[in-house]
């Protein structure tokens, strides 16, 4: 994305903040779980359950279920995380200034649709996730909004009857590996590199696994006590040589 672009996503973003998103977000570090709340209704990418392809007004769940370098999958869970609605495929992009705050972007849309989803920025990041579309929504995007759309032409299912809740599960294999491209307004395809800013080599990539916890010291001091020994002997040695060749 180039750097104008990113200053006009994060300019919409601020200006329709307050009716998206509830003022007391919540977020956790190891996954970027974050609470949001919408005030109408949002379209989203990616695999979603039967029905769910337009999330109505409410509060939901992100979460990332799995990172590599290079691409993030992403859930979306009901407020109570009991049910996964959709599973997307986000690419790391950047902006220019982090903020204390969850932002969440949209691609305006014509009067009487949902915004559709763009990107998601966990709090104090430059770094954020771009959602894909497969490429017929995103060709349709890119000349509704006149903005690059992120695609993949690869036949992926777009409902499915169960939610996916795993990282193995063959789908979210396909994701992983699904070519990532741009689309144009006017219809002409971009490489990924010519559309979002890489994520450089030092730059932390999200845990998808619960931090460590911080065990108790539990270590035994026997192997301290034998070297202190050990110390002790080899300076009697050297103390009884001295004495001899003084006598």
């Amino acid at each position: 994305m180039s750097v104008s672009k990113a200053v006009t996503a994060s300019v919409f973003c601020v200006a329709i903040m307050g009716t998206v998103l509830s003022p007391g977000a919540k977020a956790d570090e190891w996954n970027r779980k974050t609470v949001m709340t919408f005030s109408g209704p949002v379209e989203i990418p990616g695999v979603h359950l039967k029905g769910w392809g337009v999330l109505p007004a409410g509060t939901y769940v992100f979460k990332i279920l799995d990172s590599q370098s290079d691409r993030h999958i992403v859930q979306i869970f009901n407020a109570d995380e009991t049910q996964v609605y959709a599973t997307i495929l986000a690419i790391p992009n950047y902006r220019l200034k982090p903020t204390d705050k969850t932002v969440v972007t949209f691609r305006e849309r014509p009067a009487g649709e949902p915004e559709a989803l763009r990107a998601w920025f966990y709090p104090g990041e430059n770094y954020g996730e771009e959602f894909v579309y497969p490429k017929a929504k995103a060709v349709e995007l890119a000349k509704e909004t006149k903005q690059i759309v992120l695609f993949t032409a690869v036949e992926l299912p777009v409902e499915v009857e169960q939610p996916i809740k795993a990282a193995d599960e063959p789908v979210v294999a396909q994701l992983k590996q699904a070519p990532v491209m741009a689309i144009k307004p006017t219809g002409e395809e971009l490489e990924l590199a010519q559309a979002v800013a890489p994520l450089p080599a030092d730059e932390p990539v999200a845990q998808t696994t619960a931090p460590a916890e911080t065990l108790p010291a539990t270590a035994s001091t026997m192997p301290l006590v034998a070297l202190f020994g050990l110390l002790a002997l080899g300076g009697a040695f050297i103390l009884r040589s001295a004495q001899r060749r003084l006598q």
